[in-house]
C-alpha cells in the first residue's frame, strides 16, 4: 500500500472527529489559567507550550483510540465492521504498533511542556490502557468503565490545561475539572446505547447492556444537569474566579440542554438501542464543546479585581 493510502487509514484510525475535544479541552484549560486571579500575560514561550500541549491532548486521544479499535475487535466486526480491523484493511497487530508510537510521541510532548503536565497526562494514559487492554479490561467492568473515561477526558484534562501556565495546587482548575468529570461520568453512556449487541458478544458489562436501556438512561439523566450547578456554587464560594455573568449564563444554558436531552433519551428509551449516534450523543458531544468555549470565554472577560 503506498505511504499516502497508508496514512490515510492511520489517520482514520485515529478517529479525527474525536480528537477535537480533548485538544480544546486541553486549550481552554491554558486559556483559564491565563485569565484566573491575578491574570498571567501571554508570552511567546507560553504561547509554544501551549501549543504541544493541545497537540499532545489529540496525539494522546488517537492513541487510545487505536487501542481501543484493537481490543474492541470482537465487539466491532458486529457493531462497526466497516471501520479498518474488523474490514481486514489493517491488522491489529500493525494498529497497535500505531497505538504505542502515538503514547511515545504524547510522553514526548508532555516533557517538552513540563513535570506537571507531563504527570496527568502519564495518569492518564495509564487509565486509557487499563480501560482497554487485557488483562485489565476496565471497560468490561459497570460503572468503573464510565469512571476510568471521565477522569483523563473530564477532570485531569482541564488540569493538565491549567498546569501549562501556572501550577495545580490550588482548587479552582480541580474544581473545573470535577464539573467536566462529573458530566463525562453519565454522558459517556449516550455512545453504549447503540453498541450493546456487540458489548454484550465481547463481554462488556455497559449500563445499557446490564441494564437495559430504559434504566440506563434514568442513571445517566441527573449527569447530564445536576454537575453544572456546581458553577453557581463555586461562584458563591469564591472557588471560581471567572466573569460571573457568563458562567451564570452558561449554567442555564447547560442545565437546560441537559434537560432537553434527558427528555430525548427517557422518551423513547428503546430507540436508544436501535439508532447509531443516537441525537443524544451528538447533543452531548457539541454540550462539551459549548462548555469548554463558555469557561474560557469567563476568564477571558473576567473583571479586574478577585
Amino acid at each position: 500500500m503506498a505511504s499516502a493510502d497508508r496514512g490515510r487509514l492511520y489517520w482514520e484510525l485515529a478517529r479525527p472527529f474525536t480528537l477535537i475535544a480533548p485538544a480544546l479541552g486541553m486549550f481552554t484549560g491554558s486559556v483559564i489559567a491565563l485569565g484566573a486571579f491575578p491574570p498571567v500575560p501571554l508570552m511567546p514561550w507560553l504561547a509554544v507550550k501551549i501549543g504541544l500541549e493541545t497537540l499532545m491532548a489529540a496525539v494522546l486521544n488517537a492513541a487510545s483510540n487505536v487501542l481501543n479499535q484493537v481490543t474492541d475487535l470482537e465487539a466491532d466486526r458486529l457493531n462497526k465492521p466497516g471501520r479498518p480491523i474488523p474490514a481486514g484493511r489493517v491488522s491489529p497487530a500493525e494498529a497497535l504498533r500505531l497505538s504505542a508510537w502515538l503514547y511515545v510521541i504524547a510522553f514526548v510532548l508532555a516533557t517538552l511542556v513540563g513535570p506537571q503536565c507531563t504527570l496527568l497526562a502519564g495518569t492518564a494514559a495509564v487509565l486509557t490502557v487499563l480501560y482497554s487492554a487485557p488483562p485489565f479490561r476496565l471497560k468490561a467492568v459497570p460503572y468503573l468503565a464510565n469512571l476510568v473515561i471521565a477522569i483523563p477526558r473530564g477532570l485531569l484534562l482541564k488540569v493538565a490545561g491549567w498546569s501549562c501556565v501556572r501550577d495545580f495546587g490550588r482548587l479552582e482548575p480541580w474544581y473545573i475539572g470535577a464539573v467536566f468529570g462529573l458530566f463525562l461520568l453519565g454522558a459517556t453512556t449516550t455512545k453504549d446505547f447503540a453498541d450493546v449487541r456487540g458489548d454484550a458478544a465481547a463481554g462488556f458489562r455497559t449500563l445499557p447492556v446490564v441494564h437495559g436501556a430504559k434504566k440506563a438512561a434514568w442513571m445517566t439523566a441527573p449527569f447530564l444537569v445536576l454537575p453544572f450547578l456546581l458553577i453557581p456554587y463555586g461562584l458563591a464560594h469564591g472557588y471560581l474566579t471567572g466573569h460571573p455573568g457568563v458562567l451564570l449564563g452558561l449554567t442555564v444554558l447547560l442545565a437546560a440542554w441537559g434537560s432537553y436531552v434527558v427528555f430525548l433519551m427517557v422518551r423513547r428509551p428503546d430507540d436508544l438501542a436501535r439508532t447509531e449516534n443516537h441525537p443524544s450523543w451528538t447533543h452531548m458531544y457539541v454540550m462539551m464543546f459549548v462548555a469548554q468555549i463558555g469557561f474560557a470565554l469567563a476568564y477571558v472577560i473576567r473583571p479586574a479585581g478577585p
